[in-house]
């Protein structure tokens, strides 16, 4: 199977992505492996690159060198192609999709050789501004509220300080507590409407982790054919200071009393009905949305978790 190199450079500086290059043509002369490398050229091109690659050549094996976002067009790309397999370069600020696994995402031998498992990713369809609608695919995690606020504020911070990665994204948090935007969305869940008003945050997750290592969803599983779903009320600062840490390190649903603040359920199928026009933040990337349904689909896409064992085994071969 070929395997191809979807390399972001816009997520890290370009000495960096050149030694990522030569990372990888090093790592594939060192077990003969034939690969591709495609360096993207603006928002959206790994989608149209994948697509238009499985369409001309079949089956093929993408890793996708860059953070969240990048993963998360070269999904969109793949998730017709049955025969398609995905992986992950951690090369970007977040890269939270990869915390769901033991591997080493590092290594380019690991990527090449071994083998994926199927998981399972988010449906979206969301109606726009001019009531058209879209349709795309999550691998991790959707955002609405706080959490999309912050990311905003976060990539405000890192274009204008030399602050980046987590440390931004904390920055992120207390600028945009200040403001306490929240939203107003009705919630429903499987056919029930759970919520009707404003909120502080709501995550919709099939992976546990958000904003490069907080595990905001502890109980989310990418393989289980269910949404994990987190309702933050409309609580006020002090209230939210408090459980802050405890929601970082995924053990806010063990706190006394979580279930006044939190309402945390898991399901197949959820609708988002704004108060008019919302921000909603897709692996990473922002864009805004009216009212927007989301499914779970089961085993929708192969991922590769990288091993050294497979690494290993080969190298044991070719030397007997």
């Amino acid at each position: 199977m070929k395997t191809v190199f979807i390399v972001n450079p816009k997520a890290g500086k370009k000495k960096n992505i050149e030694k990522l290059i030569q990372r990888i043509k090093k790592g594939a002369e060192n077990i003969s492996a034939d690969v591709e490398i495609y360096q993207t050229k603006a928002v959206g091109d790994a989608t149209r690159f994948v697509r238009d690659y499985c369409t001309v050549h079949g089956k093929a094996r993408f890793i996708a060198c860059g953070g969240d976002g990048t993963l998360c067009e070269v999904l969109n790309g793949a998730i017709d192609f049955a025969e398609a397999e995905i992986g992950v370069m951690p090369f970007g600020t977040g890269n939270d999709f990869v915390k769901n696994f033991d591997g080493c995402f590092d290594s380019v031998e690991a990527q090449i050789l071994s083998v994926s498992e199927k998981c399972d990713a988010i449906k979206y369809t969301a109606k726009n501004s001019d009531e058209t609608t879209r349709v795309g695919y999550c691998a991790n995690m959707f955002n609405i509220g706080f959490d999309c606020n912050v990311v905003d504020a976060k990539e405000s911070i890192t274009e204008k300080t030399f602050f980046s990665g987590p440390l931004a994204y904390y920055l992120g948090i207390f600028t945009t507590l200040i403001k306490k935007k929240g939203a107003d969305l009705e919630i429903e869940v499987d056919g029930k409407v759970v919520h009707k008003g404003k909120l502080l945050l709501t995550s919709i997750a099939n992976g546990c982790y958000c904003g490069g290592g907080i595990k905001s969803n502890p109980r989310a599983c990418v393989h289980n054919s269910r949404m994990n779903v987190n309702i933050i009320k409309n609580i006020s600062r002090i209230t939210f200071i408090g459980i802050l840490p405890h929601y970082m390190k995924g053990t806010h649903m063990q706190k006394k009393g979580i279930e006044k603040v939190i309402t945390n359920v898991s399901c197949e199928k959820l609708t988002l009905r704004p108060n008019g026009i919302m921000r909603i933040c897709n692996d990473g990337e922002i864009t805004s949305a009216g009212d927007t349904t989301f499914e779970i689909l089961h085993d929708a896409f192969n991922f590769v978790v990288p091993s050294v064992n497979a690494v290993q085994n080969t190298v044991d071969k070719q030397t007997v």
